[in-house]
């Protein structure tokens, strides 16, 4: 499947939704040009989709304009090669079209070609996150969806829309029933998947039992790792069943990494298997992706490395 590339469903959506949407603002805007239906993906993301290995760089919770803190890890994306998982949130407050061009375009947006983006419940103030999915064109997934996959290096990617009070998470829905068919026609050794609500969280809003099943159909398929946002702070837990219990041969990791940016705000309670947690920090987390493992860093915005790891694929 050609990364990025446009569907005449999304034609059909994007042209009435960038009207719809600049004549909402005070003055005419202009999207960013979408890559060409015929022109398949960026080099960049080209060349990590067709290697054995390759580097996910992943965090979520990011612009809020005014606020200088996307700009610092925007200069951290300046300097890494791969491709960039936003997690969410990725503009603040409404996701408005104004936001992503005003303050996402010129920070994190530099790297708008090698970003698979995932949709935040902050890009819901805006009517169906519609400015998010015009912005972001063909690499959001099929419009108001937000679910979709691709393959990077020798990986699976899955990427989700945990917004469960906006479309359906729970078991039986379109979505996992999408989630399902797709781990069944990718079996690959390695699998990984992002959204924005974590399942487990010390922070602020806590576990979300939401994604429950999703968190499960991916369990059953033997899947790796699930990186989320959402909580202002930086975590990671153990390998864990879908029932939150501690399954080192088979469980998945699950990351926390909502440092984009934004301000941080305070742990809560300290939930069960969480083995490390910082609040102090901004920065990405990036993830190396071989054949049978892959490897962690956390690199903080004045470049130094807080939490590193390496985990074996099931």
């Amino acid at each position: 499947m050609a990364l990025f590339a446009r569907s005449s469903s999304f034609v059909s959506f994007a042209l009435p939704m960038m009207v719809m949407l600049s004549s909402c603002s005070p003055r005419p805007r202009t999207l960013p040009a979408c890559m060409s239906a015929d022109a398949g993906p960026p080099v960049g993301v080209a060349r990590e989709a067709l290697a054995r290995e390759a580097t996910l760089i992943a965090a979520g919770d990011i612009v809020q304009c005014g606020n200088a803190g996307a700009e610092r890890t925007a200069k951290l994306l300046d300097g890494m090669e791969g491709t960039i998982a936003a997690l969410g949130d990725n503009v603040y407050e409404s996701g408005s079209l104004d936001e992503f061009l005003d303050c996402y375009e010129p920070t994190w947006g530099r790297h708008r070609a090698r970003t698979r983006p995932a949709v935040g419940n902050h890009e819901y103030g805006t009517p169906r996150a519609g400015a998010y999915f015009a912005y972001f064109c063909g690499a959001a997934g099929e419009p108001f969806k937000g679910w979709y996959s691709y393959e990077l290096g020798s990986w699976h990617v899955v990427v989700l829309n945990s917004n469960c009070d906006d479309v359906d998470c729970g078991e039986g829905s379109e979505q996992e029933r999408w989630l399902r068919a797709d781990l069944a026609a990718h079996p690959t050794k390695c699998t990984a998947a992002y959204w924005h609500h974590p399942p487990f969280s010390s922070g602020e809003h806590g576990n979300n039992p939401k994604v429950g099943a999703l968190f499960r159909a991916l369990s059953e398929a033997g899947a790796e790792v699930v990186l989320t946002g959402h909580d202002h702070d930086y975590e990671r837990f153990a390998p864990l069943s879908a029932d939150g219990e501690l399954d080192e041969a088979r469980g998945i990791r699950t990351f926390v990494i909502g440092t984009g940016g934004r301000d941080a705000r305070p742990f809560n309670r300290v939930k069960a298997h969480s083995m490390f947690r910082r609040t102090d920090l901004l920065g990405v987390l990036a993830l190396t992706l071989r054949e049978d493992h892959y490897e962690w860093r956390f690199v903080r915005d004045d470049g130094s490395i807080t939490d590193t790891g390496r985990g074996e694929c099931h």
